[in-house]
């Protein structure tokens, strides 16, 4: 998860913000240099702003319009909203271009292995995940266009979990700009939106959190200015069964937990949605198909891959191109 550094105010005002919501918590750092925006007024519209995100996206309100169309069962085109459709337009692009890893149908596969609705102490069977397979598999059973979502199989059901906390963050940061303020940042659940400059007059001073799953100290400190950022980790959710490791990360193409040594990526692109997304793709993909696919795109990735030849250090970390050129 990123780490906001703290700064001193100078001159002028900082606002700061926070509270709950998408199942987390939220922050808001912004500088107004004319000291002309009223907080209370501010705080209001970024409200209206997560609740209309939710009422379009959460899986947990079931008159939002994904539960919606996760209930229905027609093979009719669903009508939905422009941001709901480009945040599943967003999610088409991320499977197509990660190798299928990136699948917002996927549910049922979380479930099966424990780390949703399902509990137990039992390993799926093969039979199980088979079954599991069938009912997903983002192009095989959904079809997108920028007005609708259509079901290919009427038992499919969409998550937005590893994308819409990103899509949050960038509409209240649409909401801060429309107030005319340049300097903030925004984050939701560790994902996160800077723009312009920290009261410092910095880029904003962004910690990237050690993958150790008892000790989640500061491992690196990068600088984000216009871009959205999102670390994906696999060290927070996971089980131990007979000395293997089960991640929640699942490999939609196989139905089970990643079996690489990849514990977290961090992503810094062009807006939060996409840094969500790509940090959760990244990490089903891992390190070695995962530069690759970050030096094609020219995203700035940091991947923390654990390493028994560390010292006591335990990680080795692998840096895209883009990642090197942004903290040069």
């Amino acid at each position: 998860m990123p780490i906001a550094l703290a700064a001193c105010k100078k001159g002028w005002d900082v606002l700061e913000l926070s509270g709950l919501t998408m199942g987390t918590s939220y922050s808001i750092v912004a500088v107004d240099h004319s000291r002309s925006v009223d907080k209370a007024e501010l705080a209001r519209a970024v409200d209206a702003s997560l609740i209309r995100v939710n009422t379009q996206m959460s899986n947990w309100d079931a008159a939002s319009e994904i539960s919606r169309f996760n209930a229905s069962t027609g093979a009719e085109p669903f009508a939905v909203s422009p941001e709901l459709a480009e945040v599943m337009l967003a999610a088409q692009e991320v499977n197509t271009e990660s190798d299928g890893r990136f699948d917002v149908t996927v549910g049922p596969l979380i479930d099966l292995w424990g780390f949703g609705a399902r509990t137990g102490s039992d390993l799926p069977s093969d039979a199980q995940i088979a079954d599991a397979l069938a009912c997903c598999g983002q192009s095989q059973t959904l079809h997108v266009s920028d007005r609708s979502l259509q079901k290919t199989r009427p038992e499919a059901e969409v998550y937005l979990s590893a994308i819409g906390k990103g899509f949050g963050v960038d509409q209240v940061a649409r909401t801060l700009a429309g107030f005319g303020l340049t300097d903030y940042m925004v984050e939701i659940g560790g994902d996160l939106y800077t723009a312009g400059r920290n009261p410092d007059g910095q880029p904003w001073q962004i910690g990237i959190e050690s993958p150790e799953a008892f000790d989640r100290g500061v491992m690196q400190v990068v600088g984000v200015s216009g871009l959205g950022m999102a670390t994906s980790g696999d060290y927070r959710n996971f089980f131990e069964r007979d000395g293997k490791r089960y991640s929640h990360i699942i490999d939609a193409t196989t139905g089970r937990p990643v079996t690489h040594h990849t514990a977290s990526v961090t992503v810094l692109t062009e807006n939060a949605m996409m840094a969500d997304a790509w940090a959760t793709a990244l990490l089903a993909v891992g390190t070695k198909r995962g530069l690759e696919i970050a030096n094609d795109r020219e995203m700035a990735v940091l991947f923390v891959d654990r390493s028994g030849e560390a010292g006591q250090i335990g990680h080795v970390t692998a840096a895209s191109e883009r990642f090197k050129a942004l903290q040069a």
